[in-house]
């Protein structure tokens, strides 16, 4: 499986990740963790509309939104929301990829990223099983969501 079947702005993540040596990758997950956007306060202000990912070593809540796509199209696009704490850098490392791989696409294409997506980063040495199944559990969690959306049409 290569990058080449992810939608273009997490095909970019997986190479630059791939382009990395196996011990600086680690620090390409730190970076993604100092980028991850907190959650909008109207989710801080109401956690009962976050789900929390439970496969996760750190607490990990999400939860998307859809909004019209900015093409007029009348398709939607999927907005994402994290949340997890400072002190868990690999998590929210795992949060930032996704949320910069995958926010603002349509339905269709994050419901076609491969499961084992998470296995391209090149992480699979340099973190634990345990997390590797968080990462797994974040976007199965992200899919499943996608998939519960109304259809349109």
């Amino acid at each position: 499986m290569t990058s080449t079947a992810l939608p273009t702005a997490l095909a970019e993540i997986v190479d630059d990740f791939q382009a990395l040596e196996e011990s600086e990758r680690l620090q390409l997950l730190l970076e993604f963790s100092r980028e991850l956007p907190d959650p909008p306060a109207r989710l801080l202000d109401h956690p009962e509309l976050l789900e929390q990912v439970v496969e996760c070593q750190s607490p990990l809540f999400l939860t998307i939104e859809t909004e019209p796509a900015a093409d007029q199209s009348g398709a939607q696009s999927v907005r994402l929301f994290f949340k997890a704490p400072p002190e868990a850098p690999t998590t929210r490392g795992f949060a930032g990829v996704l949320h910069e791989g995958l926010d603002g696409l349509s339905p269709a294409e994050i419901l076609a990223v491969p499961d084992d997506m998470p296995e391209l980063l090149g992480l699979t040495r340099a973190i634990t099983p345990l997390r590797m199944r968080g990462m797994t559990a974040m976007l199965g969690r992200i899919k499943r969501k996608v998939a519960e959306l109304p259809q349109q049409g």
